[in-house]
């Protein structure tokens, strides 16, 4: 199986793969390359709908040249953690911003939020997440508040008295709830114009099924959230008694 970066040609075929419906495994089968590679390469370079060849190659480009140049004035950075490869984190990290972005999150917000992800500690200081990004604090301090607002994230003092931006091991479920209960707003707000249009009209029938949909799929959200979060803190829990 060969290794190294993809080559112009192989992406062209990923291109055509994409155009014709084929899944990231059988194109990889293809390409003898692991199917990790290529979603990766489609994930980091627009998605499956707006993977363009010849642009992903440029943009690989123009990441190895910034790479290059960050190593050469960073040559005394201390090695990652765990031994980690720090190119494969930060590949990675491109990786988890794309998906965010393709969820609906700004980039900048999205870089944030998987910079936090895959900090150990899982918590940053506004200054560290700046240095990390090579970006200035108030484009950090808009993406917090975002990430806030929508249940993502907290803030938390240390004991310097320094503001950390943390994310926990329930931030799923909080975000997950966060999201049915803007999802159920929504459906109130549908069912108001029933009564305003006028019961039995088209348009007031239309914003009935639509509120009664959004009822349905906003509970059903927040039932199956609290299952998984039981039933995966129950695990978890066991988990550990049995280490101890």
């Amino acid at each position: 199986m060969p290794g190294g970066r993809l080559t112009q040609q192989e992406r062209q075929q990923i291109a055509l793969g994409l155009a014709d419906g084929l899944a990231y495994a059988e194109i990889a089968r293809r390409l003898d390359r692991p199917t990790s590679t290529v979603t990766r390469e489609v994930m980091r370079n627009g998605g499956p709908t707006a993977y363009r060849a010849d642009l992903a190659h440029r943009a690989t480009e123009r990441r190895a040249h910034r790479r290059r140049k960050v190593a050469s004035r960073d040559h005394n950075t201390p090695p990652q953690a765990h031994g980690r490869d720090a190119e494969a984190v930060r590949e990675y990290e491109e990786t988890f911003t794309t998906v965010f972005m393709q969820s609906g999150l700004p980039k900048m917000t999205a870089r944030v939020l998987a910079s936090l992800f895959t900090t150990d500690a899982g918590s940053l200081t506004a200054s560290e997440l700046a240095g990390h990004l090579q970006v200035s604090p108030a484009s950090v301090s808009k993406a917090i508040t975002f990430l806030e607002s929508q249940g993502l994230i907290r803030r938390e003092r240390d004991e310097r008295r320094r503001e950390r931006y943390v994310v926990d091991d329930d931030v799923m479920y909080q975000s997950t709830m966060a999201s049915a209960r803007s999802t159920a707003h929504l459906g109130e707000i549908a069912r108001q114009g029933v009564s305003i249009l006028g019961a039995g009209t088209p348009a007031a029938t239309r914003l009935e099924n639509i509120a009664r949909f959004i009822d349905f799929v906003s509970e059903s959200i927040a039932r199956a959230a609290d299952q998984a979060r039981e039933i995966l803190h129950t695990n978890s829990a066991a988990a550990s008694d049995d280490t101890t």
